[in-house]
């Protein structure tokens, strides 16, 4: 028997467990750096698998690590819980049906990612045990992924520092090795202050923030002319400085998320932005304080580790879907438009197929345009350790992100039998990595390759701290 039959065996003896853990986490979804019951419901699971569980690590309540093994390399694989706001909805209804009126809701499938990973990381401790071999699995429990970069913030506290592989995976409609391609990004509040006065009787007195907000958000619109292409700059007005339209208003937020193809490009956007900020206050007689609130690095490709997994995958073949689960995956679809289901089919590089409702074949490695992506925290780590992602076919082609759809379909059959096959795949890569130190070694030379000339810098500041509720709330 080959070591990946051994070890996906392994899996699927602990596959109902492994079900109910997402299912749990899927009927409790919390928000950033909120996930009090997502992450206790990992750390009991981890102890009762095992493994050595540190809580709370990098100062954040609801990070935690769970090890087992001795000696040997270190492989990490990563897991998230985090939820997203205003997503509640009920399960396997194919119509929008929130269980709770404006309720968070797990729209990215970070229920089944974060079950998935430890999954993985289980059938390998098992392996390791059984078979007397040395070598560390860790199960990172990573909080906060939507917006909150908590492994940003773990990168600097340095507990990826040991680590020889990182390991990761995200629900998708369709499975393959992830193309590395990532937007680095900086989430950035822009706070104007200025001078309240009666708008009518003596608005000459008054200088607005508010004004600042609006010459601002005009000046970044122009500025999008002059960006690269691959470049986003998204904003919100979180503190418009009141409701009142007589009173010239004395305070008012931005916020800004900034997104560049590199961390040098980043940088340089962001300090671009910076400047329309300041001419905004300039002309207002305003002043503005910035306050960075979190970043993502863009994600550092490993060619030895992608055709790894990619071999891993291509044995194992794609997830095996019933009648019953392409049946139901074709009511969802029923509620997307053309535009999703093509869109699909597009981003992983495949070509339209009409009438397919779930995932049946292997994406090619660096498949799509590169265009259609976004960010994620699993960038930054990527650039302190070489690193490997897939994805995992959990829902029906066409569903779009952050969506209803997504939430309602995490705890069906197809969702249970895509994380499965995701767990097999990333327990085998990591199998491999422990039993072949050559791999370890040619995957960190083209790690080193990568970084060559570029130094890694944090898009999260020294001196800026975790959103943590508390820390909100004061």
């Amino acid at each position: 028997m080959k070591n990946s039959d051994a070890v996906w065996d392994l899996v699927e003896e602990k596959r109902e467990a492994f079900f109910s853990l997402s299912d749990r986490v899927w009927d409790t979804p919390e928000t950033n750096y909120e996930e009090y019951r997502s992450s206790a419901a990992h750390a009991a699971m981890l102890e009762a698998e095992g493994f050595r569980v540190a809580r709370g690590i990098a100062g954040m309540p609801t990070a935690l690590m769970g090890e087992a093994g001795e000696g040997g390399p270190v492989i990490a694989i990563l897991g998230e819980f985090d939820a997203l706001p205003g997503l509640s909805q009920q399960a396997g209804v194919a119509q929008e049906r929130p269980l709770v009126a404006g309720g968070n809701g797990h729209g990215c499938g970070h229920n089944l990612l974060g079950a998935g990973s430890m999954m993985a990381a289980t059938a390998v401790k098992d392996y390791l045990e059984a078979n007397g071999i040395k070598g560390r699995i860790r199960y990172y429990g990573c909080p906060a992924e939507e917006g909150g970069s908590s492994k940003g913030f773990m990168v600097r506290a340095g507990v990826f520092d040991d680590v020889d592989i990182a390991i990761s995976w995200h629900p998708a409609p369709f499975a393959g090795v992830n193309n590395p391609i990532s937007l680095a990004c900086n989430e950035i509040n822009f706070h104007f202050s200025g001078r309240a006065s009666h708008a009518s009787a003596s608005p000459h007195l008054g200088r607005s923030a508010l004004d600042a907000v609006e010459l601002m958000n005009v000046g970044v619109n122009y500025l999008r002319e002059h960006m690269p292409s691959t470049a986003r700059i998204h904003y919100a007005v979180t503190d418009t400085g009141g409701h009142a339209p007589n009173v010239v208003q004395a305070r008012a937020t931005v916020r800004y998320l900034i997104r560049a193809r590199s961390l040098p490009e980043l940088l340089d956007l962001l300090g671009r932005v910076k400047n329309v900020a300041e001419g905004a206050a300039l002309m207002t007689g305003t002043t503005m304080r910035s306050e960075i609130v979190s970043g993502d690095a863009n994600l550092v490709g490993n060619t030895p580790l992608e055709a790894l997994m990619h071999s891993h995958l291509e044995r194992l073949g794609p997830p095996v879907f019933d009648d019953a689960d392409r049946e139901t995956a074709a009511k969802f679809q029923e509620t997307f438009s053309a535009e999703d289901i093509a869109s699909s089919f597009e981003r992983f590089g495949l070509k339209l197929r009409k009438g397919v409702s779930l995932c049946d074949t292997i994406f090619p490695p660096e498949s799509g345009n590169g265009t259609l992506v976004g960010s994620t925290d699993v960038g930054t780590v990527s650039w302190v350790a070489p690193t490997v992602q897939m994805r995992g076919a959990t829902y029906a082609i066409g569903t779009p992100g952050h969506s209803w759809q997504l939430v309602a379909q995490g705890k069906l059959p197809a969702a249970h039998k895509g994380m499965e096959h995701a767990a097999k795949v990333m327990a085998s890569t990591a199998l491999d990595l422990m039993l072949k130190p050559e791999l370890i070694a040619a995957a960190k030379a083209d790690h080193a390759a990568r970084l060559d000339g570029t130094p890694f810098v944090n898009p999260i500041p020294d001196d800026v701290e975790p959103p943590l509720p508390e820390k909100r709330d004061g």
